[in-house]
């Protein structure tokens, strides 16, 4: 009996600030909730654009037709997105945010916990074409099927994790870094492993295999605010097959300068991650 009185109490307390969180949100309007994510991306230099926002049951907002921007035209559109805060892990005094979006005919999903700084998302099915940014921030056109899982954690030094791609049946075309083009090419397969830790993020392995060419990219980059200012200390690596290289002989005619030995060629990549630029 002595143990079941504090229990309810702390049961009690506990469903009373529920209901009053409940209560309070309820009586937000739509539109000040609209007005207060628009107002959070726009310090940080992006536009949020929405067919409909508002409250998603019991607590959370939801959106539809869900547009993402910065001044180079439109980063990410979701058919349907939300964020909601975790119940049972509120019940048990953690504070938990989930988020899902439907891109395409995939799925972006994450949850985010401010007590221990644990994120982990993950993206399957995603088609590369539904990713607008791509395009806005490469100019690059590309197809494919992504997969994309990972874990991050806040620490007194920086951020640690790491993540996993997988692309699969990828065509990528219409690269350019700077004002260097790349060669198009068709990719079986397109993998990639990201280690963050140390003040820094780095590409222990990405590579992509292609039909008469090679591919891999590896370096680091520091963790950065904002992110798109951190600057690249990349190597791109080209090994390209002798037709492949014959179809597309004026691309590498321009990458001379970049030739190491017959056949393989490295292209050091500056500038910051937003803004790529061949050395």
């Amino acid at each position: 009996m002595r143990l079941a009185r504090p229990l309810l109490i702390c049961a009690a307390a506990i469903g009373a600030l529920f209901l009053f969180l409940l209560a309070t949100f309820c009586f937000i309007p739509d539109r000040e909730l609209l007005t207060v994510a628009v107002r959070a991306l726009q310090q940080h230099g992006y536009f949020l654009r929405a067919e409909r926002f508002g409250k998603a049951f019991p607590l959370g907002i939801k959106a539809v037709s869900l547009e993402i921007a910065d001044d180079r035209g439109v980063l990410l559109k979701a058919e349907k997105a939300s964020l909601h805060l975790d119940l049972l892990p509120l019940m048990a005094g953690r504070l938990t945010f989930t988020a899902h979006a439907a891109i395409g005919g995939g799925v972006a999903s994450g949850d985010y916990s401010p007590r221990n700084g644990d994120t982990h998302f993950e993206l399957h099915g995603i088609r590369l074409e539904d990713l607008p940014f791509i395009q806005t921030v490469t100019g690059a056109r590309a197809k494919g099927v992504a997969r994309l899982q990972g874990h991050l954690k806040e620490t007194g030094k920086g951020v640690s994790g790491q993540a996993q791609l997988e692309i699969k049946g990828a065509n990528v075309s219409g690269v350019k870094i700077g004002e260097m083009p790349l060669p198009d090419a068709d990719y079986t397969a397109i993998q990639g492993m990201m280690r963050a830790g140390s003040g820094k993020y780095s590409l222990e392995s990405f590579t992509l295999q292609g039909e008469g060419l090679y591919v891999r990219l590896k370096g680091e980059f520091p963790l950065t605010a904002p992110a798109g200012a951190a600057p690249l200390n990349l190597t791109l690596e080209l090994m390209p097959k002798p037709d492949f290289l014959e179809r597309q002989k004026f691309v590498f005619l321009l990458l001379t300068k970049y030739l190491t030995t017959p056949g393989r060629y490295e292209i050091p990549i500056r500038g910051t991650l937003t803004k790529p630029a061949i050395q």
